[in-house]
């Protein structure tokens, strides 16, 4: 049985100095830095149902494995997972994946205020409602640009030797290809809608592998994202296959990537939770704890000098659906920042 994880301090030594907001507080949309966030997570204003706001509609398809010729499908056997290289304990072996079919949903939500060339925001591990609400009533306060959002539901299971795995923790564009190229055109002849290709009016959003996923799809292929909203990031190392390349997996955007590449026109929001993971499975390799994680994403960051907010919060496990109702609204203000149609 998984151990709960320990409750972290926002004052622990290392971690980024952030300003500690008052219970209730949330960040403001146009300060970039870093922000303590809580105990108390009551969900924002812009998450409940307002009946004077127009609706967007609801599409909800469906794609089979069968179709694509990027990710045909893979599953790990059920109660497996997989042992750490003696060799070499950033690795793990896993022996029981294999070809397997899925089907996949993508719920498409489009504005009332649609129009050809809209821009757009993909979601991870949907359909994601709580962003469909949001999305209403900041659209019709003009706070956000009316936007399409395409929330993808992943290829099934999780972690290394599934197809969730090998579609979110992948150090490479491989999953932004397949959106570009599979999602985004069937997307739009289903819904019939016309979709931005400006990489400015394009985001990316999840929360843990999705999340990091978000990060990878802009930094893999930033010719097609510069908006990027994080919750419970997985820049942890959980790439399989392992890769020599990265061989950290996303726990080496902190350590050696970003660190060591340009600044690319990325705006980053990200948050992650007190009491989120911390060696969740068998690797003992000393990139498995998701808070220091976020803390080294926000440290290097600031360091490159990138535009991003992070909030560090209190009384919040890992994906937390309290800390998202409040956070989400003002995440999706803050990422939109300086976007001109």
């Amino acid at each position: 049985m998984r151990k709960e994880p320990p409750t972290r301090d926002p004052q622990t030594p290392g971690y980024v100095a952030a300003t500690m907001l008052a219970d209730g507080d949330i960040p403001p949309i146009d300060v970039d830095g870093n922000f303590v966030v809580g105990p108390t997570h009551d969900p924002a204003p812009e998450m409940r149902k307002n009946a004077s706001v127009p609706k967007g509609k609801i599409h909800e398809l469906v794609m089979e494995s069968k179709d694509s010729t990027i990710y045909p499908g893979i599953a790990r056997e059920k109660n497996t997972f997989g042992k750490p290289d003696p060799e070499n304990p950033a690795r793990l072996i896993v022996t029981t994946s294999h070809p397997a079919p899925y089907s996949r949903k993508i719920t498409v939500y489009v504005p009332q205020q649609y129009e050809p060339g809209i821009p757009f925001i993909v979601g991870a591990d949907g359909p994601d409602h709580m962003l469909f609400q949001a999305l209403d009533n900041l659209i019709a306060e003009g706070r956000v640009p009316a936007m399409v959002a395409i929330s993808i539901s992943n290829g099934g299971g999780d972690a290394q030797g599934s197809q969730r795995g090998l579609e979110y923790d992948t150090m490479s564009g491989v999953y932004a290809d397949y959106v570009e190229m599979e999602v985004l055109p069937f997307v739009e002849a289903q819904c019939g809608i016309e979709l931005n290709r400006d990489p400015d009016a394009r985001a990316a959003m999840g929360c843990s592998s999705g999340a990091s996923c978000s990060l990878i799809m802009a930094w893999y292929r930033n010719n097609l994202y510069h908006r990027v909203l994080s919750l419970s990031g997985t820049f942890i190392n959980q790439q399989w296959p392992y890769n020599p390349e990265t061989p950290s997996g996303a726990w080496g955007f902190h350590q050696t990537i970003i660190p060591q590449s340009l600044v690319k026109p990325l705006r980053i929001w990200l948050c992650v939770g007190d009491r989120d993971l911390y060696n969740p499975n068998s690797m003992r390799d000393d990139m498995h704890d998701w808070v220091l994680a976020n803390q080294l994403m926000a440290h290097v960051l600031a360091d490159k000098g990138y535009p991003y907010q992070f909030s560090f919060v209190r009384n919040a496990g890992h994906c937390d659906k309290a800390m998202k109702a409040q956070l989400l609204p003002q995440a999706l203000e803050y990422i939109w920042q300086g976007y001109e149609s």
